[in-house]
């Protein structure tokens, strides 16, 4: 009796186990599988872009069992020294978001996976050839681009009327025409640029467009030359014949769009997104802008700020990160982002997107500025060498270019000077 109890009481002890292990297998569907993570930084995305990506990397460990993606979100401040920090440690994340200014941090040894090892020509192809391309360093691909913005010309057409100007201006000559012209019929100013060294690249790439090599492949400076020479006389011409804002010595990028939308500038250099914060912040302004393609000069080249993605070299998941890439850079995703965000895509399918490139007759100045923007995409390229000191290299010029225009040096004493500056900083 007390045998057939006992057995009783272990077969139904034994059916309990095989439930609540069905039930713990229904629950954790993979219940021997070892989780591995992913690590990822971006800049400064969040909070205005956290549900995207929580959305995203949610999909992503869904279609992907076993892999975790752990997220992390640094300000645009902190990002390349935590970077730098990270390639000094060793301790770099699996994946980085990098944009064009820290293209410089690819040139580090053994810092980044030569994504050409593990990527087929098919994937690679996907991408816009001179995107890619800006991503790779000397002939090796560092870098999976993600997104990019093309500056435009917006131009506030009452202004061009009443200053009689019959077309915008497309490159740096043209330019100097309209100044004039804006500033004797009007006496408003045609444009602003900042001249401090945070105060954005749009004097320093004309150089480039205007035909001027900055430095060689040594890192010494290039730019003293003929060439140079007039670029530093064309913008100390404009300063002194009082066809720029004084403020352009001493204020930011901020000053150049508020003097836009108080209706004292004629043109602004901005992306497509400011459109729409014309319209938002002054209607009368916003009903009498346009766009057209950003100005140029001999070269015909234009500038573009590129983000991309680079894998660390030691990450123990290079296949895993990778897939994780080129999922956020998938066609797809870069639709449903640049759509959020009003980017522009990396991939030829998702710029041949109709939303990229037609607009109807009714369009909005925002979809007009889109599609011109789209439009420089493939002609357009990062402009500035990807030097970790660039910045110094630009208060560099920019300060010896300021004492030009105050009349402190002649063109040829300034440029001789910048030249000298940059080239004694490269000895320390």
């Amino acid at each position: 009796m007390f045998v057939m109890l006992k057995w009783k009481r272990f077969r139904l002890f034994t059916i309990v186990g095989i439930i609540l292990t069905l039930l713990i297998s229904c629950s954790f569907p993979y219940p021997n599988l070892k989780i591995r993570e992913i690590e990822f930084w971006t800049i400064q995305l969040q909070p205005q872009f956290t549900n995207y990506f929580n959305q995203l990397i949610t999909n992503f460990e869904a279609d992907n069992p076993g892999l975790s993606v752990r997220w992390v979100d640094l300000p645009w401040s902190e990002m390349e020294r935590n970077i730098e920090n990270a390639i000094l440690t060793e301790t770099l994340p699996d994946i980085i978001n990098l944009n064009s200014n820290f293209l410089h941090l690819l040139t580090q040894p053994n810092a980044w996976l030569n994504l050409d090892t593990i990527l087929s020509d098919s994937v690679r192809n996907e991408y816009l050839p001179n995107l890619w391309q800006a991503s790779q360093i000397n002939g090796k691909s560092f870098g999976i681009p993600w997104y990019c913005t093309t500056n435009i010309t917006i131009y506030n057409s009452e202004l061009f009327k009443r200053a009689e100007v019959d077309k915008p201006p497309t490159n740096y000559t043209e330019l100097a025409k309209v100044a004039r012209q804006i500033k004797e019929k009007t006496d408003k100013y045609a444009f602003f640029v900042s001249l401090l060294p945070q105060g954005g690249n749009e004097v320093l790439e004309s150089f480039v467009k205007m035909g001027v090599e900055l430095i060689d492949v040594d890192g010494k400076a290039t730019f003293n030359t003929p060439v140079g020479e007039e670029v530093f006389k064309y913008w100390m011409d404009l300063y002194r014949e009082g066809l720029l804002p004084k403020e352009v010595l001493t204020e930011g990028i901020q000053a150049g769009e508020d003097l836009y939308q108080a209706g004292e500038t004629a043109m602004v250099f901005s992306g497509p997104e400011f459109i729409e914060a014309i319209s938002e912040n002054t209607p009368e302004i916003g009903k009498a802008s346009f766009p057209i393609s950003q100005i140029t000069g001999k070269t015909d080249k234009k500038g573009i700020t590129l983000m991309n993605f680079a894998i660390s070299k030691n990450t123990k998941l290079p296949d895993k990160a990778l897939k994780f890439v080129l999922f956020i850079t998938n066609h797809q995703n870069q639709m449903a982002f640049a759509q959020k965000t009003n980017v522009l895509p990396s991939t030829t399918k998702t710029l041949e997107n109709s939303y990229f490139k037609s607009i109807s007759n009714n369009a909005s100045i925002q979809d007009r500025g889109r599609v011109i923007s789209a439009s420089q995409i493939l002609a357009s390229e990062a402009l500035l060498p990807p030097i970790k000191n660039l910045d110094q290299l630009k208060q560099i010029i920019y300060q010896n270019l300021r004492e030009a225009m105050l009349g402190e040096k002649n063109i040829e004493q300034a440029i001789a000077d910048a030249a000298s500056e940059w080239n004694k900083l490269l000895l320390y």
